[in-house]
């Protein structure tokens, strides 16, 4: 059975190219993920393999190459960038002598520590169970043997069909705990569409600025930290973006290559709100040098999760620490991108703007005169925060300049009894 690491634990990390050697980035990012985890890098080795072989996913001579350096460096914990199967790291435990763990395990690990909300922790612990059933295989070979003996005879239950039972009794409880929690989601999201509020999500690669800029743009106080993985559990915040349109901002959290399908599926209640979500904040780190490789990754997440169809707004955050030409490129680019700095506020005054047309479309502006006796339609324009300014009249009449979402001015017209030329010097 494998323990999940402890914070400060001395790392060996293994690095693992199929096909070809290992990127630069890709090792630093997994480096990063160790830390994240709280591991401690004591060393590294790198490997290239053609194909994963069976027993060990790496050949035997990297196996005591591996060994060698884990003695070496004291290490407590070898942490491998690929995803290993059971047998895999059951077999590297007993020739290291060893904890090993796989990528996907690593990344479990740290959605453990950082989940905070009582459907994060949920989320996070189907993860962990549904990984956790793969390696029950052959985990207690020294109790597989049935119960027997004076006081002992019965129908007889092998130690690892007990695990599998109180597992999958585990997984089925908090299946059923999510999914009465995706109902309440849905009621949220059939409330706010009644309301007519939509909701633009910030999606992007983790540790790409989203936390900065949604405390940005929406006033919030969320802690954002400079490490893989730092939010975790979504929040909401109303959004306005003058002009009577606001929305719902909600962050979300942060994508990263070949993320496990445990945590996909398990986070399907929290990301239903990125598929259903009107627009998508795309946040790319334009202090990235690979931030293009990034983008790919996170395009590929939001397509496995069915959220490829929803429109998608660019945005290159942290353009203060980009390099002096990139923001040069972009403005030369054919498809209109959006840099701003979360830090230094550069450039989101044009996004709000950007996210007001992409969500609102055609407005209707003008001067709408109303009389004593439309008091509750003057309320109404006052709480959408269509009026621009206010002429009382010595009749008691007031006429407003009023700005508003075409749609939302339709909707009034029903309900209020407005005729079409109602406002004047429409645009």
């Amino acid at each position: 059975m494998l323990d999940r690491p402890r914070s400060g634990e001395r790392a060996l990390l293994l690095h693992i190219g199929l096909a070809r050697p290992c990127f630069d980035d890709e090792v630093q990012e997994f480096r990063a993920l160790a830390e994240s985890a709280g591991a401690r890098v004591v060393g590294e080795v790198q490997a290239r393999r053609d194909r994963p072989d069976p027993k060990y996913f790496v050949g035997s001579g990297k196996v005591e190459e591996v060994a060698a350096r884990a003695t070496e460096t004291q290490a407590e914990l070898i942490l491998v960038n690929q995803p290993l199967r059971a047998g895999q790291e059951r077999n590297l435990e007993q020739a290291l002598k060893v904890r090993v763990l796989d990528r996907n395990g690593l990344i479990l690990d740290i959605f453990a520590q950082r989940a905070a909300t009582f459907e994060g922790k949920l989320q996070v612990e189907l993860a962990q169970h549904e990984h956790l059933a793969s390696r029950l295989v052959r985990g207690w070979t020294h109790l597989e043997r049935q119960k027997g003996g004076i006081g002992l005879r019965g129908p007889g239950e092998t130690q690892l069909e007990t695990d599998r039972r109180l597992v999958s009794r585990r997984i089925r409880y908090l299946r059923d705990r999510l999914e009465r929690v995706e109902r309440q989601r849905e009621v949220s999201r059939k409330e706010r569409q009644r309301a007519d509020v939509s909701t633009v999500a910030l999606v992007g690669y983790t540790n790409a600025g989203k936390t900065t800029l949604f405390n940005a743009l929406a006033g919030a106080n969320l802690v954002a930290k400079d490490q893989l993985f730092a939010t975790l559990d979504p929040t909401v915040r109303r959004l306005p973006l003058g002009g009577g349109t606001q929305v719902l901002l909600v962050d979300t959290v942060g994508f990263v290559r070949d993320l496990p399908h445990e945590l996909v599926a398990a986070f399907r209640a929290t990301l239903t709100e990125t598929r259903e979500a009107a627009l998508l904040l795309h946040v790319i780190d334009a202090s990235d040098p690979h931030h293009e490789d990034r983008q790919r990754q996170v395009e590929g997440v939001l397509e496995e999760i069915g959220a490829a169809e929803v429109p998608q707004l660019r945005v290159y955050n942290k353009v203060d620490r980009a390099p002096p030409d990139f923001v040069r490129e972009l403005d030369g680019a054919a498809t209109p991108k959006h840099c701003v700095s979360a830090v230094t506020g550069e450039g989101l005054a044009a996004l709000k703007d950007a996210i007001r047309e992409r969500v609102a479309g055609a407005r209707v502006a003008g001067e709408l005169r109303l009389t004593p006796g439309q008091s509750r339609l003057r309320a109404r324009l006052f709480d959408w925060q269509a009026v621009r300014g206010e002429t009382l009249e010595d009749d008691g009449s007031c006429t407003l300049a009023v700005d508003m979402p075409a749609q939302r001015w339709r909707q009034l017209s029903e309900e209020e009894g407005l005729s079409a030329d109602s406002i004047r010097q429409k645009v």
